[in-house]
């Protein structure tokens, strides 16, 4: 598992980038950020502490698929914690074997910090070797587009 830090400065609210970045008011908001890792990225469930969470969207063959995760921590406009611990394949939710084992205990972690007036969101993720250069290529677009939507 290797550990990866993305970070983006954005001129807006923390309690509107916190909303936004979650989809709290409306899931669109995250759906269009996540929306350069899978066009279809959304999810099912909720960002309540322990509550279980999918990270969901449509593969080119149209079958739903994603990550199977627990918010370990959710502290508003400050810290949210997801932890993956499974996939979501061909409606299923798969917990154990080889391909979950490359992202068992994974975490990606939010961290919201204001500095004069300007919020940094610090996202810190594991990752398996397996998608390394497609997070370091896909997480700084994804961040600029949360960027862009908060700053409008």
């Amino acid at each position: 598992m290797k550990k990866l830090q993305f970070k983006v400065s954005i001129s807006a609210s923390v309690t509107t980038i916190y909303d936004f970045m979650l989809g709290i008011n409306s899931k669109s908001t995250y759906e269009q950020w996540t929306s350069l890792f899978n066009p279809t990225s959304t999810y099912e469930g909720g960002w309540d502490k322990g509550n279980k969470i999918l990270f969901i969207g449509v593969d080119e063959k149209g079958e739903k698929g994603g990550m199977v995760s627990k918010i370990a921590e959710n502290i508003p406009n400050r810290f949210v914690s997801i932890q993956h611990y499974g996939l979501f394949k061909a409606d299923q939710e798969i917990t154990e074997g080889p391909e979950v084992e490359k992202w068992a205990n994974g975490f990606e972690n939010y961290t919201f910090e204001e500095n004069n007036g300007t919020i940094t969101v610090t996202v810190d993720l594991d990752t398996s070797e397996d998608f390394l250069d497609y997070m370091n290529q896909t997480y700084p677009k994804a961040l600029d587009k949360l960027k862009e939507l908060c700053e409008k």
